[in-house]
């Protein structure tokens, strides 16, 4: 076979992965935004045909051959397509140690989770759920030994997430975090706390919905390229970098939750949408890992988003859409409020400060879940334990408890550590950004454009073309969770004059 002649190869292989991917997304997209309730087993039949042709296709010998074939003549290969044969061979090791049939049947068993976590949620009944979760943790724990058997089958899961990362690793910075974190909210909770009240008057969900668009526009998210859906739990989903979709939820009893959920994915979405072309239709058209895509996220979310330039730049086109609920309210009135501190029970509604706490209860369910030292049906009660002990506060029901994320139906066991990590980075990049550009003067004016274009020149353009680690070295530096702890300290001791 002639090097020309494999690398057509390669590149038709990549896109019929993709059309795979993109049909299996289009199906998972529908179903938890338009799709009428009671349809989830048509659609696990399609998704298992999917998965299973697509692991035909991938684990054919005939594959490993060509990438065998093109990794014994990397150093004629130009850096991109080096980096794509080398994940390609990653992924297909990993691929081919797990049998067809088992992959099917994770595929199909996992959009029936879906389902199941759904009406589980809205009965708040935990026992509905738990048979799907013991065989989607059992299937984790066999699939982790398929992933790499030299790794602690969490360590091999982590790695699926955020490679490089282990508990040993996630131990020491949650320590770092929980040293830091901890004195600080105790020592806000001995203090008056903000008034935010006029969050949680009645705001109509269709201004929301005009809101939504009036954010993504601030965020410079082309509506050409990204549209906005409305989902159970919000997510964003890429097809490519002209194609991506985010969601949103709208409490009309709570104006920031979508405020911020649609800030929030836009970030991701401004990740996607930044990759650069040439990366399209391959392995590498992605985020290169889940902590640096919630870096992103949370980047625009928290340190952008909730940032006093920020609110004021947006203020008052905010009143506009909700005159009577915030008549008499200034600026920095709702920057305090946005800000509050309070242990809560709902991660994807609780303050910058506290939040990395609610991803430590999930870290440490779920090491004790894949390490087999905790009985699935003893998770509420774990739950509940540890948010007394982290959080202080009590969980009424499974609903504002162990049902309240969508992660497990998924799968995804070894994800949540991302959210925290990806906190950390993101305060790393800002440190960083400060001491390259002008970023508060813009953004006081609702411009954006600095920030993104910094980003998406350290980190969005990339992909997966580098390794996780060299990306944030790329926008970090040498990586130090003491940076986020700094960054802590030193707003929420402004806010509430500790």
């Amino acid at each position: 076979m002639e090097l020309n002649e494999a690398l057509a190869k390669l590149a038709e292989l990549q896109r019929k992965l993709y059309a795979y991917q993109a049909a299996s997304s289009s199906l998972y997209l529908d179903g938890t935004t338009v799709a009428p309730k009671d349809t989830a087993e048509g659609r696990g039949v399609a998704l298992g045909i999917l998965a299973g042709e697509r692991h035909k296709l991938f684990s054919a010998p005939e594959v490993g051959e060509l990438l065998d074939f093109l990794w014994a003549r990397k150093d004629e290969l130009e850096h991109p397509v080096r980096r794509q044969v080398e994940e390609l061979r990653r992924s297909y090791a990993q691929l081919t140690r797990i049998p067809a049939d088992e992959y099917m049947e994770y595929a199909m068993l996992t959009n029936e989770a879906s389902d199941v976590w759904h009406r589980a949620k809205e009965k708040s009944d935990f026992e509905l759920f738990r048979p799907v979760l013991e065989k989607l943790v059992a299937f984790n724990i066999k699939f982790a030994g398929y992933y790499d058997s030299t790794k602690a089958p969490y360590d091999a899961l982590l790695n699926e997430y955020e490679r490089g990362v282990d508990m040993k690793y996630l131990d020491g910075f949650f320590a770092t975090l929980r040293e830091r974190i901890v004195p600080l909210i105790h020592a806000i909770g001995e203090k008056e706390q903000i008034d935010d009240s006029f969050l949680w008057r009645p705001y109509p969900v269709e201004a929301q919905r005009k809101f939504s668009d009036y954010l993504m526009e601030v965020l410079g998210l082309d509506r050409a390229h990204c549209t906005i859906g409305e989902t159970e739990h919000p997510y964003t989903l890429e097809f490519n970098n002209k194609d991506v979709r985010i969601t949103t939820n709208y409490d009309e009893g709570n104006v920031s939750f979508s405020m911020f959920s649609v800030i929030h994915e836009g970030g991701h979405a401004k990740y996607e949408l930044g990759i650069s072309d040439d990366l399209q239709y391959t392995c590498l058209a992605g985020g290169v890992s889940m902590g640096v895509h919630e870096s992103q996220s949370r980047f625009y979310e928290n340190l952008i988003g909730r940032s006093l330039p920020f609110i004021q730049a947006i203020f008052p086109k905010m009143r506009e859409f909700f005159p009577e609920q915030l008549g008499g309210v200034t600026a920095e009135q709702f920057y305090r409020a946005v800000n509050k501190a309070q242990p809560s029970l709902i991660r994807t509604e609780a303050d910058e400060l506290t939040y990395c706490l609610h991803v430590m209860v999930r870290y440490e369910i779920e090491k004790q879940l894949i390490g087999g030292t905790l009985a699935v049906k003893d998770v509420p009660a774990t739950w509940n334990r540890l948010y007394k002990e982290y959080l202080g506060v009590d969980v009424p029901d499974d609903k504002r408890g162990c049902l309240q994320d969508s992660h497990w139906s998924g799968g995804s066991f070894g994800y949540f550590p991302s959210y925290a990590l990806g906190s950390a980075y993101g305060a790393q990049m800002l440190r960083n950004m400060e001491q390259d550009i002008d970023v508060w003067g813009p953004v006081s004016k609702g411009d954006l454009s600095q920030v993104s274009n910094w980003l998406r020149e350290k980190v969005h353009q990339y992909g997966g073309l580098m390794e996780p680690a060299d990306v944030v070295k790329n926008a970090c530096g040498d990586f130090d969770p003491t940076v986020f702890a700094d960054y802590l300290e030193k707003k929420y001791s402004e806010l509430y004059g500790l």
